[in-house]
């Protein structure tokens, strides 16, 4: 067991930002963790999972699973119901990326085939992801758990990759300390261009800095006393303008 921890954030296409950010990463002393939403949206989903897979087999890396992977698992299982929310959400960007064709231009029970025929390791390998990973006294996970419960090991295992309010907006008296990505610090520090980490004092640590989106992709580095260090890339290709024009 390694006596530090690498945190990711919501990664969401951003390739070349992810590949930057793990050259912070000392992998002999830290053990990596991805918090989840890998693909839809952003410069290349594809080659996210990708590395994704190989630093999971090949490096022990932990990487969750995220609303994003959840969608994409269900758009692959039941086309037919989930494709229209999967694609309102970023999906035929991951799904150009991987089939390399205009996704728009078929139906998405043959998208869904091809996917499954052509990507054969996907499936399996978002099956696989966890929906948590504990160390210490951290509880890592991709948007939180239903702190409104007793246990708060009992929430649903929607809430794991989806919940927002029951989660961030409520007291932490559990004794552990969530880090987690999917809301977008902006929100949860309620000053629009601020895509710092966001603490909540309480033992909550927000990590989605929105790098999809303009933001940035935070590495925050842990030890069983706190934070020991972070680092940002930017993302200068997108206006965080526009995407808070869209609404948060």
């Amino acid at each position: 067991m390694k006596d530090k921890v690498f945190v990711v954030g919501d990664v969401h296409g951003q390739i070349t930002m992810f590949k930057q950010l793990l050259g912070f990463w000392k992998p002999n002393e830290e053990q990596l963790i991805l918090i989840g939403d890998l693909g839809d949206r952003g410069e290349n989903p594809k080659d996210c999972f990708e590395l994704a897979k190989e630093l999971v087999e090949g490096h022990g890396a932990i990487c969750l699973r995220g609303n994003h992977e959840e969608m994409l698992l269900n758009f692959m299982n039941n086309p037919k119901y989930s494709a229209a929310t999967y694609e309102m959400n970023g999906g035929m960007v991951t799904i150009k990326t991987f089939l390399q064709t205009e996704a728009e231009k078929y139906d998405p029970v043959e998208l869904a085939a091809s996917m499954l025929a052509k990507v054969p390791w996907l499936k399996p390998f978002i099956e696989s992801l966890p929906l948590t990973y504990e160390w210490e006294d951290y509880v890592f996970v991709h948007a939180g758990v239903d702190l409104t419960l007793d246990d708060w090991r009992d929430s649903r295992k929607r809430d794991y990759v989806w919940i927002r309010e029951g989660f961030y907006d409520q007291p932490n008296h559990t004794g552990k300390t969530f880090v987690f990505g999917h809301t977008v610090t902006a929100m949860l520090h309620n000053e629009q261009y601020n895509t710092d980490i966001w603490q909540s004092g309480d033992g909550k640590i927000g990590i989605d800095g929105g790098a999809v989106y303009g933001g940035v992709i935070h590495g925050l580095v842990l030890d069983k006393n706190g934070i020991v260090d972070h680092y940002k890339i930017e993302n200068k290709g997108y206006a965080f303008s526009e995407y808070l024009r869209e609404g948060l």
